[in-house]
């Protein structure tokens, strides 16, 4: 099984979703499930793009302004233009942010300084309406391009289960692997961790899991920075990968293979049926995890006891009730 960090867990996040006055309004957008359900297992460090550059509080609302090609960050009022003093302090930032140690961040939606994706777009000055939804806050921006393989998600996106739950998961395993390679990390520690991550890469992606093994493989050959640079972003961008139920069913189904002989008749036919029970979504995910956990115990059955995907984030955030 997992067990908790040693020291907490850092995420950035936008300062108004943790109750901070910092929106052009004066007022704030706290978000109970961040505080109150994530807050204990995490150490929040805020930015606000827009008071950190040097907008104030309160003040005239900005927006993402395309013309000639270009986005443009104006008020929506006045015409004034933060593109300069935005992106200047955006650089700034996100190379500050290195010394961080971030695990991933939560940034505000629809937002021109925070948004993530789809953030509305306004044509020239002098013409009317939104030119579209492709847009993506500049301060996001360069964070994503500044570190590709960090989790981040609006908190919006975070009000779907599936969603939250993922980025959870990511938040947690971008934590693990980054503390495996911080010390003097070996060839076969490093055998020994992907082996502990098979079922949750599995549950992700399966192609993944096998390139990720074929990597591992040859590691042997390969320059040590190189390895572990490609072992944390094929890992993160595995599990950008959305685990379906499918998915999640054939890794159940897989580890109950581990320990299915020693399983009476009955108890062998109700596990069958509640993974397919979870497959048809009639149960949510934590109730074959629940009952394979059981047997892993029961059985002692050690290589699934030290399989992440069981216990990927702290079970008190109960996220698996949900999907």
């Amino acid at each position: 099984m997992t067990t908790a960090p040693p020291s907490p867990i850092r995420l950035g996040i936008s300062a108004c979703l943790l109750g901070d006055q910092v929106r052009f309004d004066g007022g704030h957008k706290r978000d109970p499930f961040l505080i109150d359900t994530v807050g204990p297992f995490v150490e929040w460090l805020k930015v606000c793009p827009e008071v950190e550059s040097g907008m104030g509080t309160p003040r005239e609302s900005i927006r993402l302004v395309e013309e000639d090609g270009r986005l443009r960050v104006l008020t929506v009022r006045t015409g004034i233009e933060h593109t300069a003093s935005l992106t200047t302090w955006a650089a700034r930032r996100v190379r500050e942010l290195a010394a961080e140690e971030l695990s991933g961040f939560v940034v505000k939606k629809d937002s021109p300084s925070c948004g993530m994706v789809r953030v509305k777009v306004y044509g020239p000055p002098g013409t009317t309406g939104s030119a579209g939804r492709h847009g993506r806050g500049v301060f996001t921006g360069a964070l994503l391009d500044a570190y590709p393989d960090l989790p981040v998600e609006e908190e919006g996106r975070l009000s779907d289960p599936r969603l939250r739950e993922n980025f959870i998961e990511r938040v947690f395993a971008y934590r693990r692997v980054r503390d495996f390679f911080a010390p003097r990390w070996t060839m076969g520690g490093l055998v020994a961790f992907h082996t502990r991550q098979k079922l949750v890469l599995m549950a992700h992606s399966p192609k993944a899991y096998q390139e990720i093994g074929r990597l591992v493989a040859q590691a042997k050959g390969m320059d040590r920075e190189t390895l572990r640079s490609r072992y944390i972003s094929e890992f993160m961008a595995a599990l950008r990968v959305m685990a379906t139920p499918r998915r999640q069913a054939n890794v159940l189904q897989h580890m109950v293979g581990y320990f299915s002989d020693a399983l009476d008749p009955a108890s062998r036919a109700e596990l069958a049926q509640t993974i397919t029970d979870y497959r048809l979504g009639q149960i949510p995910l934590v109730v074959p995890v629940t009952l394979i956990r059981h047997f892993v115990r029961l059985y002692n059955v050690a290589y699934l006891a030290g399989q992440v995907y069981l216990e990927p984030h702290p079970k008190e955030l109960m996220l698996r009730n949900h999907v």
